[in-house]
C-alpha cells in the first residue's frame, strides 16, 4: 500500500467527519422513535443507520489522528461517502419512504454535509505527499 503524509486539511477532514457521524450515529440510535415520527422515516431505518456511523466514526478518528495513512484507505472513505450521498438520494425518490418536510431537509442537509467532507477529504488527500519509506 502506499503511504502518504497526510495534510492538515485532510486530517481536520477526516476528524470533522468523524465527530458528526458519531453525533449523527448516536442520535439516530437512541432517539429513533421520536425522530422517526418527525421525519416520516422508518425506526428501523435510523437505527441502523446509527449502527453503521458508529464504528465508521471511529475508523474516521484513528485515520484522522494518525500522520501517515495509507491512500487507498483516504480512497476508501471517499468512495464510501459518495455512495452514501447517492443512497440518501436515492432513498428519497424512490418511493420506498414517506418522509415529512423535515425528513426531506434532514436528508438532504446531512447528504450535502457528507459531500462537502468528501470533497474536502480528496482536496485534503491531493495536498498529501508521499511518504518517504
Amino acid at each position: 500500500m502506499m503511504s502518504i503524509q497526510s495534510s492538515p486539511l485532510l486530517r481536520q477532514a477526516l476528524l470533522a467527519d468523524a465527530t458528526t457521524s458519531a453525533a449523527f450515529g448516536f442520535l439516530m440510535l437512541i432517539a429513533a422513535g421520536p425522530l422517526g415520527g418527525l421525519l416520516g422515516l422508518p425506526e428501523m431505518l435510523l437505527r441502523i443507520a446509527g449502527l453503521v456511523l458508529l464504528p465508521f466514526a471511529a475508523f474516521l478518528a484513528w485515520l484522522g489522528l494518525r500522520e501517515q495513512v495509507q491512500k487507498p484507505l483516504v480512497w476508501a472513505v471517499v468512495v464510501v461517502n459518495a455512495l452514501w450521498v447517492i443512497d440518501s438520494i436515492l432513498l428519497l425518490v424512490s418511493g420506498w419512504v414517506q418522509p415529512t418536510t423535515a425528513g426531506y431537509a434532514f436528508v438532504i442537509m446531512q447528504a450535502l454535509a457528507v459531500l462537502m467532507y468528501a470533497e474536502f477529504q480528496f482536496i485534503g488527500l491531493r495536498r498529501s505527499a508521499e511518504a518517504m519509506a
